[in-house]
């Protein structure tokens, strides 16, 4: 989970520790990937949390009512390949070492020959989130994922230097920098939303400010297929741009989402309650995948 503001805001964060030890990267080939159209790939798997469970991107003839990144990649991916299957085990609210425990052996078990994970957002944002003791267990999760000779896709975190988050951007890029050495060791492909400039833009954030907008979601597909060297059909999309606010207006808009969807956050961590709590995958056992409102 990551976030977007309208204006500067202080979170409290201790420094970071000192860099984490890895083994020596592997010296295997990185995994060639094809550009024509076409691509190797006949079940995938995604894993993570609120992110890659979609939400901010709803989406009533989806399962779970939500659509996301995950899926609209699917979507392209299986596009001219009938056989394709597609599962999602992410539950918004999870922690790295949940997902790992919940989601990495069952992701195993459906033998998927593409994998992408995106996990450590909400650790990161966690008072004494540690980007490199939690890429040390990102490391051994990857590897496991890739063990099996899987095709596996790493999310870094977005720039956050215009969002709620801005004062954590310091353990972002620290904990971005840890992930390329893990995706090194393990020939996986890095997805690069650090990169994806445009994601500093209001628009592609939802109202919450956490999570990304239906034109977020897009975009990240468009980067995701890019990274896999994969044709396909999505756009660019450019918003319109926004009219200036008056001070008035940016302070309501704060206030109301402060009342709307900040304080119910800290409730719920005082509570030691989560937003994925009750909630199952959406996706549990790899189906086809149809494009919203295509007849089954």
């Amino acid at each position: 989970m990551m976030g977007r503001m309208s204006d500067s805001s202080q979170l409290s964060s201790r420094p970071v520790s000192s860099a984490p030890v890895f083994p020596a990267p592997a010296t295997s080939p990185q995994a060639q990937q094809q550009g024509d159209g076409g691509h190797p790939w006949s079940r995938y798997v995604a894993l993570g949390d609120s992110f890659t469970e979609g939400i901010g991107d709803p989406e009533p003839a989806s399962p779970g009512g939500h659509r996301g990144w995950a899926d609209r990649v699917a979507e392209e991916l299986s596009a001219g390949h009938p056989d394709f299957a597609y599962a999602n085990l992410a539950i918004r609210g999870r922690l790295l070492q949940q997902i790992i425990d919940e989601q990495v052996d069952p992701c195993l078990d459906l033998k998927p020959d593409l994998i992408t994970i995106s996990a450590g957002g909400n650790d990161l944002i966690r008072p004494g989130g540690d980007p490199d003791a939690l890429a040390n267990t990102l490391d051994a999760a990857v590897g496991r994922l890739a063990s099996e000779g899987a095709t596996v896709v790493l999310f870094n975190g977005p720039d956050t230097v215009s969002t709620v988050l801005s004062p954590l951007r310091g353990k972002v890029a620290i904990y971005n920098e840890n992930l390329r050495t893990v995706a090194a060791r393990h020939d996986a492909v890095i997805a690069d939303m650090w990169s994806l400039r445009q994601l500093a833009g209001s628009q592609y954030w939802d109202q919450d400010r956490l999570h990304f907008s239906p034109l977020g979601h897009h975009t990240i597909a468009t980067m995701v297929l890019d990274a896999l060297n994969v044709q396909h059909t999505l756009e660019p999309l450019s918003p319109k741009p926004l009219p200036e606010k008056t001070w008035r207006t940016a302070r309501t808009e704060d206030f109301l989402w402060a009342r709307e969807h900040l304080f119910p956050w800290v409730l719920r961590r005082l509570r030691h309650q989560s937003s994925g709590d009750g909630i199952q995958p959406k996706r549990p056992v790899p189906g086809p995948v149809f494009l919203p409102g295509q007849e089954l």
